[in-house]
């Protein structure tokens, strides 16, 4: 009897896993169209695409590994990688943008990597 409540818990994990996952990726997808530029819109995208598909890769782990006594190197490899990738990506991607001159929304308030810029810039004519 007790089997088959761990069983139901660990379904219910597995599920709650898979929503979580799937929520970020809607979630990230909605941010993707309403977002004002390009920035928050990456923001957005990578943060999305990390907690999302991790959730669902965990949650598809998990499932292999109760139900089928699966251990599946490749998911957790999988989740190891995007973890890895996705937020370091985002931040390369809004820096290009940033120095090739792509505004940022009017209504921002600050921008502190222009004052960044700035102290960097003035370190390279000081040397």
């Amino acid at each position: 009897m007790t089997g088959t409540w761990i069983n139901l818990v660990l379904d219910i994990i597995i599920c709650l896993s898979l929503l979580v996952g799937t929520f970020f990726i809607v979630s990230g997808s909605l941010g993707i169209l309403r977002f004002p530029d390009v920035y928050t819109r990456l923001h957005a995208a990578t943060k999305s695409s990390t907690l999302g598909v991790a959730g669902i890769m965990i949650g598809a782990f998990l499932f292999l590994y109760i139900e089928h006594d699966i251990v599946s190197g490749k998911l957790l490899l999988s989740i190891l990688f995007v973890l890895l990738t996705a937020p370091v990506s985002g931040h390369m991607i809004a820096r290009a943008a940033y120095r090739s001159g792509v505004p940022l929304w009017g209504e921002s308030v600050k921008d502190d990597y222009a004052t960044a810029l700035k102290a960097e810039e003035k370190n390279q004519k000081m040397k």
